[in-house]
């Protein structure tokens, strides 16, 4: 008897487990991509990484940052500035350059808890000095980019921008989009070079830095198509058999005659 009801509470008790483990809210559920970053908690990330070496705070929409120690952060100016404004930074030295990594967070506006989670929308990472478009994969292992020369890969006269994988309907939690819900948002590296892309395009082209984020294809292609220009996939062999451009030939100005 005794064994029976001891039976039937074991029974009770993972009945109950599933049904809390099927009621949780899907934030929670891990990365939306496969860069294995975007959506994680913020603990999440901790575990992953480690606690980081400092933590900055944007100060202007010019990319100007206040850095602090992180235990002077924990202690004292997270309390200042609102925690989903402090970007947790992990600077890595990969084949000689500095490879600074930074996490933006956001948090689930229906959640007034003091202590809310945070998750990550955005990674930048920067390049000090800046790297060839070539070393990025070797650099940054998080991006593994196709070899289809059809890839989805857009350009502009300082940017390129990648979509990797398939969209994911959660992702779109991440996004402050008007009208989000729409769209649909895959797993995007966007890559900026601040003396300007080459014309044309080579693999030598010097990149500055690298964003992590959700962006929408059709939102690319339908609304941003006079700043986004589709490009043939710098990373695939048909890129690569390209035949060189014509050297540029100089021409020698004529001299103007008065009448």
């Amino acid at each position: 008897m005794a064994h029976q009801t001891v039976s039937r509470l074991l029974a009770l008790c993972v009945c109950c487990i599933s049904i809390a483990l099927s009621g949780l809210d899907p934030l929670w559920a891990g990365p939306y991509f496969d860069d294995g970053y975007l959506g994680l908690t913020q603990t999440e990330l901790h575990e992953k990484l480690g606690l980081p070496q400092a933590v900055r705070d944007r100060k202007s929409a010019l990319r100007v940052f206040t850095y602090y120690p992180i235990n002077d952060w924990d202690q004292y100016f997270k309390k200042v500035v609102s925690p989903e404004n402090g970007e947790d930074v992990y600077t890595f030295k990969r084949e000689g350059i500095d490879v600074r990594y930074s996490f933006s967070y956001t948090f689930d506006p229906n959640d007034h808890n003091d202590q809310r989670p945070l998750f990550v929308r955005l990674v930048d990472i920067e390049f000090t000095p800046p790297v060839s478009l070539s070393k990025i994969p070797q650099l940054v292992p998080e991006f593994k980019p196709s070899e289809e020369a059809a890839a989805p890969v857009f350009r502009s006269n300082i940017m390129l921008l990648f979509f990797s994988g398939s969209p994911s309907p959660e992702a779109r939690f991440l996004v402050r989009e008007k009208g989000k819900e729409a769209l649909d948002w895959s797993l995007t590296f966007q890559m900026f070079a601040l003396q300007g892309l080459p014309e044309p395009l080579t693999v030598k082209a010097p990149i500055d830095r690298l964003e992590i984020s959700t962006q929408s294809l059709p939102l690319v292609k339908l609304r941003q198509r006079n700043t986004h220009e589709p490009v043939l996939n710098p990373y695939s062999k048909a890129f690569a058999q390209q035949p060189p451009p014509p050297p540029t030939v100089k021409k020698i100005p004529l001299p103007k005659y008065a009448d």
